[in-house]
């Protein structure tokens, strides 16, 4: 395969902001074995030496970590991954206090509190339940407090799950303003095809954008503990630097590796962040919130979009779909129904399709009243 300006091959020294703060995700797979008939207390341990020694030297650290379904597998005599929810949801509950308290026992040996914090998509997709759910980050960090993030899975339903704990990774780093993301598996890096089975794939050092040439690479592992395989880092890793936050894929098996991408060193893949970091706000709006509907909108409201840094307004609408009320999050697509934006709308779909397609002056006579001259205020607009 030809190398591209989005992926890079050779090694070299990373130009890496300032890290004050940093999430770190790890996997079911990374702290559980079946030697151990559930978590692994070495390593877990031996996470939080790395971890700790984090902490130690004035960096803010949160931990997303997976683990309690199979933790409760384990301790309920179960061979294989639950199926249904409420099994899921019994693991779960089984599991996550098990899991929280080996953390508790790693981090003590350095007189680290830990906290825990489960979240939904809800906890993320609702304004004042996101603002909330930042304060008390926020707040234990400011104490000095490593917090352990987890979906809540003993409640998730599939309405109000994220899915997998690569993209709540990325929706923390949203949330805590993180100057870093690194994901650790089970491989050290995104290849240009499975190493477990391909001699000749290589690892991407750095990839610049996540293109269709790159998510062609993506291959994901069947495993018994583990849900969300590389497609889903590269969602993480979409989230991350579209928001301006690096992200890197790195081994959580190899000793050392943070510490190693904190230098700089050219350990696992580094995802490039876009220059330009998107305010917290705006963040929410592209990434934390699925889009309610779609509104199509024509070449010049494009333009006027992207280039020209302008609202939105009704003249550019050309189709409507989906049903949202004012003040919910619509995508923006071409005519060719490729997505390039999402924004707040001030009007709800009803309303839009007898205003699409109209100048400013007619709003009112389609309407009867007249609420905002654009369809979406350039302020609660995030080009994608």
């Amino acid at each position: 395969m030809g190398q591209s300006r989005q992926l890079t091959l050779s090694p070299a020294r990373r130009a890496l902001p300032k890290v004050k703060r940093l999430v770190v995700k790890v996997g079911s797979g990374l702290i559980s074995s079946a030697a151990a008939g559930g978590l692994d207390p070495d390593r877990i341990g031996a996470l939080g030496d790395e971890l700790a020694a984090l902490a130690n030297d004035g960096k803010e650290v949160v931990l997303v970590s997976s683990g309690a379904i199979a933790s409760g597998m384990a301790r309920l005599g179960l061979t294989r991954r639950p199926r249904s929810i409420p099994e899921k949801q019994a693991a779960a509950a089984v599991g996550q206090s098990a899991l929280m308290w080996h953390y508790e026992q790693a981090f003590a040996r350095y007189g680290i509190r830990v906290a825990q914090v489960l979240l939904t998509q809800e906890d993320i997709s609702q304004r004042s339940r996101y603002l909330n759910a930042r304060n008390t980050l926020q707040a234990l960090l400011g104490f000095h407090v490593l917090p352990i993030v987890n979906e809540n899975d003993t409640v998730a339903v599939e309405e109000i799950k994220v899915g997998d704990n690569d993209n709540l990774a990325a929706l923390v780093a949203h949330l805590i303003d993180a100057d870093l993301l690194v994901l650790l598996t089970d491989v050290d890096g995104l290849y240009t095809g499975d190493p477990r089975r391909d001699q000749g794939a290589r690892r991407l050092e750095t990839v610049e954008a996540v293109t269709a040439e790159i998510e062609r690479l993506v291959w994901d592992a069947e495993g018994q503990v583990s849900v969300g395989g590389m497609s889903t880092k590269l969602e993480a890793a979409q989230k991350a630097i579209s928001s301006g936050i690096p992200m890197v894929i790195a081994s959580g098996r190899e000793p050392g590796t943070l510490r190693r991408v904190l230098r700089g060193e050219p350990v696992g893949t580094y995802f490039v962040p876009k220059g330009d970091r998107l305010a917290a706000r705006k963040r929410w709006i592209a990434f934390a919130v699925p889009p309610q509907g779609r509104l199509t909108v024509d070449a010049g409201a494009r333009s006027a979009l992207t280039d020209r840094g302008k609202s939105l307004l009704p003249s550019g609408v050309v189709d409507v779909e989906g049903e949202f009320h004012a003040g919910e999050v619509v995508s923006l697509t071409a005519v060719d129904g490729k997505e390039f934006a999402r924004g707040l709308t001030n009007y709800d779909a009803a309303e839009l399709r007898k205003i699409r397609g109209a100048k400013t002056a007619a709003l009112e006579e389609r309407l009867g009243y007249k609420s905002f001259d654009e369809v979406i205020h350039r302020d609660n607009l995030v080009l994608l």
